[in-house]
């Protein structure tokens, strides 16, 4: 989780640059612009990926420096090593995902992930039930399922369902880079920030006494969080290209009753949660642990993981709202204000020092996201849209650099762009 957690966060963070300058460009009209910015893009993490390959090299040293219990450390050094291919997969990945979730191409993105893990169900079962290859198995699953993805939204892309966004490779692929990245290293350290911080949970609880069972309960935790995530993250997703599409239109107050829309919906579903969790708070453990001891301590965090889901519920959103209108470097400052200035030392006070265990850790760091939160809805309804509206361009111009669309063209009929 950490190892993987790391790079995927920088990934992602990195891709999301897409999500502002895809989503401003799409409405601004700029449509030949995306396919450019997609191909900058998997310049730039593909480069990453090589300077985070020495993380999954040298993992299992990394670990035992932060104090991570030995076996452990083994064990996920070892299980890196497989994973290496994932980390070039998120290279690829997370630029074509924002690049169609700039058009609104959910739906394909859906079919092709509805069809990876119908695969991944199917592999995992094969090599690690049936073959018995333990974490080589798991390792093969996650790596193919990956790849799947990005050969699938790949094919769509390349096959003519993105008309004037995808005109070919292209050379201009290396030109502005320099500004490109600047929003790039933007963009991932706002949500590295954030990513690396739920990770740290684990860390602190490798720390702790009993660190076998803490590390278990805070994982199962962080499973469910995750999976109850990916709704917010869709929720996120929808907002960043609403906002940014609708700032490139230059039309602020659809922007602005978007936020609206969706700031609510997200938090009901937050409160379905919260009441669920609170409900079978000594029974949702029992799908991932046959331990009577893993299943006490986590129906003992039942109240602290549902007060996480409330906050997931919104903050994602919100968080949304700032990459769609390319506030990376404000967020960037505000979640080490929050996680790491009053979250992060807060947890480890209760959790280590006060002896309040994972209760502890988990309540001091979900203090940060609350102050983060409260933040972000002031900066968000305190915000001039008209003003945000006026910067898009400019922002498009500074950040992504501009390439002319190609003259003398016609679509075919699959809508590639062909010279006449």
């Amino acid at each position: 989780m950490v190892i993987a957690g790391l790079a995927f966060g920088i990934m992602l963070g990195m891709g999301s640059a897409l999500e502002t300058l895809c989503g401003q460009a799409y409405g601004a009209k700029q449509t030949h612009m995306l396919g450019v910015y997609m191909q900058r893009s998997w310049v730039i993490l593909t480069l990453t990926s090589f300077v985070l390959l020495p993380i999954y090299l040298f993992a299992t040293p990394i670990l035992r420096f932060f104090g991570q219990d030995q076996d452990i450390a083994e064990l996920a050094g070892k299980f890196a090593l497989y994973m290496i291919p994932q980390l070039f997969a998120y290279a690829i990945n997370f630029p074509m995902q924002k690049f169609l979730q700039a058009q609104s191409k959910v739906m394909a993105m859906a079919w092709v992930s509805g069809f990876a893990l119908i695969f991944h169900i199917f592999l995992c079962w094969l090599l690690i039930v049936q073959f018995k290859m333990g974490l080589v198995g798991a390792a093969t699953a996650l790596n193919l399922s990956w790849w799947i993805v990005d050969l699938g939204q790949f094919l769509y892309i390349v096959m003519g369902y993105c008309p004037g966004a995808w005109t070919g490779f292209s050379w201009g692929a290396f030109r502005d880079l320099a500004a490109f990245v600047r929003l790039s290293i933007a963009s991932a350290i706002m949500l590295c920030l954030e990513f690396w911080y739920y990770m740290l949970l684990v860390v602190l609880a490798g720390n702790l006494k009993d660190a076998q069972i803490a590390v278990a309960a805070i994982s199962i935790c962080s499973n469910l969080n995750g999976w109850a995530l990916m709704i917010f993250i869709g929720f996120n997703a929808a907002i960043s290209v609403r906002i940014s599409n609708e700032l490139g239109a230059g039309r602020p107050r659809a922007a602005k009753f978007s936020i609206i829309v969706v700031v609510l919906t997200s938090a009901l579903i937050g409160l379905a949660f919260f009441a669920l969790v609170l409900f079978l708070r000594n029974v949702y453990a029992l799908p991932f642990t046959n331990s009577p001891e893993v299943s006490k301590a986590v129906s003992h965090l039942a109240v602290i993981f549902a007060f996480t889901l409330l906050l997931n519920s919104v903050q994602p959103v919100l968080t949304g709202v700032a990459v769609g209108a390319g506030w990376q470097w404000l967020i960037a400052y505000v979640n080490v204000g929050c996680y790491y200035v009053v979250g992060l030392p807060l947890g480890s006070l209760l959790g280590a020092k006060l002896e309040l265990g994972v209760e502890g850790i988990w309540s001091g760091m979900m203090t940060g996201v609350a102050l983060q939160t409260v933040i972000l809805t002031v900066i968000t309804f305190g915000t001039n849209w008209n003003k945000e509206a006026e910067a898009a361009g400019s922002r498009i111009r500074e950040w992504g650099g501009s390439i002319e669309p190609i003259k003398d063209s016609k679509p075919n009929k699959n809508g590639t762009v062909l010279l006449a």
